[in-house]
């Protein structure tokens, strides 16, 4: 189909003929610049440039999604390549070229790793993975020479080698989203990891503090020494706010709106990268008084030592494990992890009678399936729900014997 293309029409893709895998939307703008969108996809579609190698032959080069570039940039990109190939070149054997030769190990120092380490906070346990197990497996191998029986066998002798199935899947998963870049970036063809399936073994636990634990760790957070006084806070606003670790640490006081009572977690510091607004109840505001910081620095929670920028400032706290592994120990809770905390206060809200997507804003959840795995009931609760059956079969007996 001949188009002039337009970003309106690449925001709103058409939809492909319930006959057709794939449809053509050939730029009357720019020669050889189409728009591809396929049946299987629905959101975004690919812009390809079409044109005739040396040999003559009829070659497609992917100039990206898009839901990474815009027609304006499509555009630009098909107008330098076709300088390109009018003095010569051709992309799609240089890319070919690229393919053959480059591995593993090159493909991910190279560019899986450069590109991880912008978009993926993650990414050092992707460096470690690599570095521990998967380079010793693939990385001499070209790309193109990775078979998928090899990487098959891989994940399925991890778990030989002591690690859970859950961290077995964190390996495949790595690979196959590290190739599928690969794939994007036409440093592949096709990606052998695909269809390989995870051991997907359900290994969540539940750990919950009954009310005598949480009585008990309360205790001793309240009875902590000076020196783990500021850790000990920050542990308080975890499980009355259900915020992240890494939110509570580099909150900053600019942050806290007192008047309205929330916490704005800035994008930089959430895990969906999306600000988002925590509602902050009396024990909360309570905390931050106790803090002690607001004036003297702009975190809230801070350590022992000067910045590094030669003020008389404080640094920011960067990490409360080792005090949470005393103060745990203390209150004999050495199962509790501090993200346990945060299912702890879902739960609570649950069990006060407040519903799956009022839990879900408060924690910042984008998807309900994950709050749902949070919010455990407890079994008073379960029990005054069974309880209302009886209640209701009694009110309808006694509606029918009148």
């Amino acid at each position: 189909m001949r188009i002039r293309l337009t970003q309106k029409l690449i925001d709103n893709p058409l939809q492909c003929p319930a006959n057709k895998t794939r449809i053509e939307c050939c730029d009357t703008a720019f020669p050889g610049l189409y728009f591809e969108v396929r049946a299987t996809c629905t959101e975004w579609g690919t812009f390809f440039l079409r044109y005739k190698n040396e040999a003559g032959k009829t070659t497609h080069k992917k100039l990206g999604r898009s839901n990474e570039i815009t027609l304006k940039e499509a555009r630009e990109a098909a107008k330098n390549l076709k300088a390109e190939i009018q003095l010569g070149a051709d992309p799609q054997e240089e890319a070919r070229k690229k393919r053959q030769s480059i591995t593993w190990s090159t493909f991910f120092n190279d560019h899986y790793l450069p590109h991880a380490k912008a978009n993926k906070r993650s990414w050092k346990y992707d460096e470690d993975m690599h570095r521990l197990r998967i380079n010793d497996e693939f990385g001499d191998c070209p790309l193109n020479r990775i078979k998928k029986s090899a990487i098959q066998q891989f994940h399925d002798g991890l778990p030989d080698e002591g690690l859970s199935p859950a961290t077995a899947d964190h390996y495949l998963k790595l690979i196959r989203h590290a190739l599928n870049l690969a794939v994007d970036w036409s440093l592949l063809d096709k990606n052998p990891a695909l269809g390989i399936k995870q051991f997907n073994v359900d290994n969540r636990q539940e750990r919950l503090l009954t009310d005598e634990e949480l009585q008990r760790l309360l205790s001793v957070l309240d009875n902590a020494t000076n020196r783990q006084r500021t850790a000990a806070l920050a542990v308080k606003l975890l499980l009355f706010t259900g915020a992240r670790v890494n939110e509570a640490l580099t909150a900053e006081w600019k942050d806290i709106d007192r008047k309205s009572r929330t916490w704005m977690v800035q994008a930089t510091n959430s895990k969906s990268k999306r600000r988002r607004s925590i509602p902050l109840n009396a024990k909360a505001l309570a905390i931050l008084d106790e803090i002690g910081t607001r004036g003297k620095s702009k975190w809230l929670f801070t350590s022992s030592r000067n910045a590094k920028d030669g003020s008389k400032e404080k640094a920011r706290l960067k990490n409360i494990n080792k005090v949470w592994y005393v103060l745990r120990k203390e209150a004999d809770l050495e199962h509790i992890r501090l993200h346990d905390l945060r299912h702890m206060n879902a739960s609570m809200l649950i069990n006060s009678g407040h519903s799956l997507y009022v839990v879900q804003q408060v924690l910042g959840h984008s998807d309900p399936a994950v709050t749902q795995r949070y919010s455990h009931l407890t079994p008073d609760t379960l029990q005054e729900a069974a309880n209302s059956v009886d209640a209701y079969v009694e009110k309808a007996l006694e509606v029918a014997g009148d």
